[in-house]
């Protein structure tokens, strides 16, 4: 393990009128909603997502934790599918005082690049609006955090549908990989 300076990004957007959205892209690009009885599936693909990005949390959790997560009424997932194939995914979490924060996005690593991610924000911050706990108030807030070890087009992305830095914090992250000559 070598460790990296890192630095997460908190952003968010309170009013639905602040999105922008970005332009369809060619492919078309569709959320199919899941729970979890497609534990499997939604592992996977977060796994994929993040092994280029060195997330390390949810790699960790066992089966069970991974059910406990997915089962809980304010998680909420979609797989989304480009041409019918596995693209990505989005995960939700309805939080307090009307909050939504959008706790995964992201394209499996063979479509990063195709001009899908704007799209698929597009798609899952809308999600999100339209979000709310059985009986609760309408959203008020939509919430994320990105790491500078996450995409390098992920933060101007964010920036450009509507999202505003509201919070930046430093920390050293340990990454696998030799430390070496800085690899």
């Amino acid at each position: 393990m070598r460790t990296v300076a890192q630095t997460i990004t908190h952003l968010e957007m309170t009013a639905r009128e602040q999105l922008v959205p970005a332009a369809r892209p060619a492919t078309s690009l569709e959320l199919e909603p899941m729970g979890a009885e497609s534990l499997e599936l939604i592992r996977s693909t977060c796994l994929r997502i993040g092994e280029p990005h060195h997330w390390s949390t949810r790699p960790a959790w066992s089966t069970e934790r991974w059910h406990e997560h997915l089962s809980r009424p304010a998680v909420l997932d979609w797989i989304a599918r480009a041409d019918g194939e596995v693209a990505g995914m989005v995960e939700l979490e309805l939080q307090a005082r009307a909050a939504v924060e959008i706790t995964i996005l992201g394209l499996v690593p063979e479509l990063v690049g195709r001009g899908l991610g704007g799209h698929l924000l597009t798609l899952a911050t809308r999600l999100a609006w339209d979000a709310r706990a059985e009986g609760g108030p309408p959203t008020r807030r939509v919430w994320l955090h990105t790491s500078s070890l996450d995409h390098p087009h992920a933060l101007p992305n964010y920036e450009r549908r509507g999202f505003r830095v509201f919070r930046r914090v430093s920390r050293p992250r340990p990454v696998p990989g030799s430390s070496r000559h800085g690899r």
